[in-house]
């Protein structure tokens, strides 16, 4: 017994020291600049050639229109209420070679097109609507006047004049590079709109984006359309995690002499969820004002958040194996909890530090996609796990005849399977959405993704908190040594020890010898 006391406190040690490595990491990274998101930076971008066309695709997101009109090419001093896409320093550089070729007293000798299209509206570039699948005008598109040679062909919307956008910038006489002057194009409706770079010269072919960014803005602030309705939303959590916090607080001081061990770890995950969804909000709210997220600030959010998921989930595959309940310890599977915990940890901050940190497009990267299977498989693991430990701890309530934990025990998987239900049902949800919105078309609906993992989370740490709350009678579902001795078949007696059937003098030391070697057994287990 001694030996795995001292097994279980070094591995609790190394646990520990992980962590304290993994904060310090965290603090040195606190120091690093700030990481643009809704501010699409380019360097050094190269072209691809798409039919009888070369194009860069410069971002995308969801836009709402403006409440009032911004001033065509300059930079107004106030933005209040004002949606647009701002152009700033760009400069594209074309061979060197392809430059000497040219005329210099020609004023152009080359254009860059710069195109802003709203999604629904895609069928108007191109030539589509000419029967033709060339992105670029022709001579014999030309003929007939709908298009110019040499630049790309554009339907104009009938019901938004002016659109899609066409913005060019040419080079000129023999230069190498031609910078885009300062733009800003007013969003006048609302939809995910997209940008490309293109040009049609197959002369121009090696030409890159040297440098520059677009500021994407819009009514109220910086966020991307998608992520819009998210700062309120973690506002919301925020405060419905600090009202739990607080009963529970109430609750935990009022019976504090009763307390059991669960209770802090619950403690513990209302702390996290409070801590994650204040930073989250703070973080969505300087995003919002500046245009950037300091990684600082974003680092700490996805920290708080990948430890809240590992212990929120490690918690309920504890009470799972009735920690605290039916055994006093978790016995030589302790090892193999901490390290499932640990994998899941590295794996969920490696999804959200892909999904949160860097230029906020509304592209998913095959990264992303890459990472996703890690967590999802571990999730399985922990569904598996649980449930597999929950008929375990179920039959032996069952054969103890513990009536008052048999019921919170079946309350608590009639809770975790109606979860686990919804959850595959919302997956599968998911998959139906991103499978019918592949151009993000529906962005305005998207955030609910998002928010209902963290909804679902935060129920059921409400659930927990109702079926383990503390109260002035902890033995309810709280571990007893005397339900082991009775269920090795030795009741209590109030004069001594019946065994089979004879009334033996009452012996304590034996008693307690009794107690440690059923306390070993479940170790063992």
């Amino acid at each position: 017994m001694r030996f795995n006391r001292r097994s279980n406190d070094h591995q609790f040690l190394s646990y520990k020291h992980n962590l304290i490595r993994i904060l310090i990491f965290l603090l040195s990274l606190s120091a690093i600049d700030v990481v643009k998101a809704s501010i699409h930076e380019y360097k050094n971008e190269g072209f691809i050639p798409r039919f009888n066309s070369f194009f860069f695709h410069g971002g995308s997101e969801g836009m709402y229109a403006s409440k009032v009109h911004v001033n065509g090419s300059t930079e107004d001093k106030s933005i209040t209420g004002k949606s647009f896409v701002r152009f700033e320093s760009i400069i594209f550089r074309r061979p060197k070679e392809v430059a000497a070729k040219q005329n210099e007293m020609q004023q152009s000798t080359g254009v860059v097109e710069a195109i802003i299209v709203e999604v629904k509206n895609r069928d108007k570039i191109g030539g589509a609507y000419l029967n033709s699948n060339a992105i670029c005008c022709t001579p014999e598109l030309a003929s007939d006047g709908s298009c110019k040679v040499g630049e790309v062909i554009i339907r104009q919307d009938a019901d938004n004049p002016g659109w899609p956008k066409r913005i060019q910038t040419p080079f000129e006489g023999k230069s190498e590079e031609a910078k885009m002057l300062l733009q800003t194009v007013e969003i006048n409706r609302t939809g995910m709109y997209y940008l490309y770079f293109m040009f049609c010269d197959p002369q121009l072919k090696g030409t890159i984006i040297m440098s520059g960014r677009t500021v994407w803005r819009n009514p109220d602030g910086y966020l991307p359309g998608k992520m819009t309705s998210l700062m309120p939303f973690y506002g919301f959590m925020s405060l419905a995690y600090l009202i739990l916090g607080l009963l529970w607080f109430l609750r935990f001081v009022q019976h504090w002499k009763d307390i059991i061990q669960l209770h802090y770890h619950i403690t513990v995950v209302i702390g996290l969820g409070m801590c994650e969804m204040a930073l989250w909000y703070f973080e969505y709210a300087n995003f919002n004002v500046t245009g950037s997220r300091p990684i600082g600030i974003t680092l700490w959010a996805i920290t708080f958040s990948a430890c809240k998921k590992t212990i929120s989930r490690l918690l309920l595959l504890v009470v799972s194996m009735g920690f605290g309940v039916v055994r006093p310890t978790l016995g030589g599977v302790t090892l193999k909890v901490l390290l499932l915990g640990f994998i899941y940890f590295v794996a969920s901050e490696a999804l959200e530090l892909v999904e949160n940190v860097g230029n906020i497009n509304d592209f998913s990267g095959k990264l992303r996609v890459f990472l996703v299977l890690p967590v999802a498989l571990l999730d399985s693991c922990f569904v598996l796990w649980i449930f597999s430990s929950l008929s375990k701890t179920l039959e032996k309530l069952q054969i103890r005849r513990s009536i008052g934990k048999l019921e919170l025990y079946r309350k608590f998987t009639n809770a975790l399977a109606l979860s686990v239900l919804v959850s595959v049902a919302w997956i599968g949800y998911e998959f139906y959405f991103n499978a019918s919105d592949p151009l993000s078309e529906l962005w305005r609906r998207a955030w609910i993704i998002q928010a209902f993992w963290a909804v679902l989370a935060y129920v059921l740490l409400v659930v927990a908190c109702i079926l383990w709350s503390p109260s002035h009678n902890p033995t309810r579902y709280s571990y007893s040594e005397v339900e082991d001795i009775e269920d090795e078949g030795i009741p209590l007696t109030s004069s001594g020890v019946k065994v089979s059937g004879e009334l033996l003098e009452r012996k304590p030391a034996s008693i307690t010898d009794h107690v440690f070697e059923v306390i070993e057994e479940d170790k063992r287990e």
